[in-house]
């Protein structure tokens, strides 16, 4: 698993790559997952639905345990109105991401995606790579209101489950109407 992660670090430095700070929530930007054997997968498809996505690499036994558990989730939540992704970032998605698929079954969308360019999506500072996997949660208007990522031993523990359950559901949860304006200057009037 570090492996990869330390070829990461040294093509980012290569390229030149600036990675910016993780901060969230933020605007998502445009991000394509390339499909096996298929037309690449654009996030602007799912405009207007809350997205799940998750960065894998398809030989991390948390990755791995991660999709198991979004597989499970898929159906009870997909009627709901939430699309999961996942994007390997291995060095040899293109070979990977079918051996990945045939071991796994997801019932999702299973691609891969240039590593330094998944790194400067997820927010990820070259002084701060992730431990995978990284998930992202996207809300109906484009905005990442939550990401985790394997570092983090609280969300991805025991509790891995409830955690993501919490996190879908805050997700899915109908998003509160800004206060009117009017309102407002009226409580600033008094």
């Amino acid at each position: 698993m570090f492996k990869p992660l330390i070829s990461l670090l040294a093509l980012s430095l290569a390229v030149g790559a600036p990675l910016q700070a993780q901060q969230v929530p933020r605007k998502v930007g445009e991000f394509a997952i390339q499909i096996p054997e298929g037309k690449p997968i654009s996030l602007a498809a799912y405009k207007g639905k809350p997205v799940l996505l998750a960065f894998i690499l398809t030989t991390c036994p948390h990755c791995q345990h991660a999709v198991e558990l979004l597989n499970k989730l898929q159906p009870e939540y997909a009627p709901r109105g939430l699309q999961m992704l996942a994007s390997a970032i291995d060095q040899d998605g293109p070979e990977a991401v079918p051996r990945f698929i045939g071991n796994m079954h997801p019932p999702f969308p299973v691609g891969f995606s240039d590593p330094v360019a998944t790194l400067n999506f997820a927010g990820y500072a070259l002084t701060r790579l992730p431990h995978m996997p990284i998930l992202l949660f996207i809300d109906r208007r484009g905005t990442v209101r939550e990401q985790h990522d394997g570092a983090e031993p609280v969300y991805f523990g025991n509790q891995e489950e409830q955690n993501l359950r919490k996190s879908i559901d805050a997700l899915l949860a109908p998003s509160k109407p800004a206060p009117k304006k009017a309102a407002i200057a009226s409580q600033e009037t008094h």
